[in-house]
């Protein structure tokens, strides 16, 4: 139980009428979660954080449980003024606490958290790149592939790939994430088999590219491009290590790169097996 100003801070599991406040709880670090991500997340997971005596939301924490033994944890925000209260412990913990002891939990830490997350028995086993861009330069060639927009029959197969890439089988988040995005193309080989596919979702500051999944960074170049080119604005992308050719297109096109948050994980030794075709994630808070 914490106590701020002889008042309790109240440890609950946020809903949708709760959505705006933790958009206001994002605001205040200078994260960009709108009402359509908040949205997927609470949709494909669970969101607990603390209230005070006014209802304010001070604290959060995020966890997403993916279909066998495997979820992530992300959104852990505590409001400046609370800091230093084990608040964003509390919260992390009742993640933690939703899941089974044999579910491997990730998350991706910023460089404040990850104290914490070493001192809860997270160990660093990798890390993304994170990587924006400001100004695309579209790519002027193209493959011998088919890009196409997707279309429900395609689910069975994106989410065999995707299973693959990641590590584990995404049906609710993956179906949810299609739902909230701007564009989800799949690819097709010369003999109609669907063996790539990519989203992009519109943020308030950028549009995020990922998942992307491909056979080769060639094709992932080519998913990254049709979901770019026709963007007004900016983008992000966050990259899975070992994918150093994609890395050196997207420098090529413009992007860069801005930072390198390890990846952690509690109640496993490594990464979930993956076949080395992810070459953007979702989100951080989605692993």
């Amino acid at each position: 139980m914490a106590i701020f100003k002889n008042s309790i801070l109240e440890l609950v599991q946020f809903n949708k009428s709760d959505i705006k406040d933790l958009m206001e709880l994002s605001a205040s670090v200078g994260w960009d979660y709108d009402e359509y991500e908040i949205g997927t997340v609470l949709s494909s997971g669970k969101i607990f954080g603390h209230k005070n005596a006014e209802g304010k939301i001070v604290s959060s924490a995020a966890i997403v449980l993916y279909d066998n033994k495997l979820a992530s944890i992300g959104m852990v925000i505590v409001h400046k003024e609370y800091r230093g209260m084990g608040l964003g412990k509390d919260a992390t913990q009742k993640c933690l606490d939703f899941t089974s002891s044999n579910t491997s939990i990730m998350l991706i830490a910023t460089e404040e958290g990850r104290p914490l997350y070493d001192k809860m028995g997270f160990i660093t086993v990798d890390c993304v790149h994170k990587f924006l861009c400001d100004e695309y330069n579209p790519l002027n060639r193209s493959g011998d592939v088919t890009i196409k927009r997707f279309s429900s029959n395609n689910i069975t197969e994106i989410l065999k790939l995707d299973k693959a890439a990641f590590g584990d089988k995404r049906s609710k988040f993956l179906q949810n994430r299609i739902n909230q995005s701007e564009q989800c193309l799949v690819v097709r080989d010369n003999k109609a088999n669907i063996i790539g596919y990519g989203i992009s979702i519109l943020g308030p500051v950028n549009l995020i590219l990922g998942p992307i999944v491909a056979p080769e960074s060639q094709t992932a170049a080519l998913i990254l491009d049709k979901l770019a080119s026709r963007h007004q604005g900016k983008l992000r992308i966050d990259v899975p290590s070992g994918n150093e050719d994609f890395m050196l297109f997207l420098e090529q096109q413009g992007f860069k790169q801005v930072s390198q948050p390890p990846v952690m994980v509690i109640n496993s030794a490594e990464m979930p097996p993956r076949n080395k075709t992810l070459f953007g994630i979702a989100a951080q808070i989605f692993g």
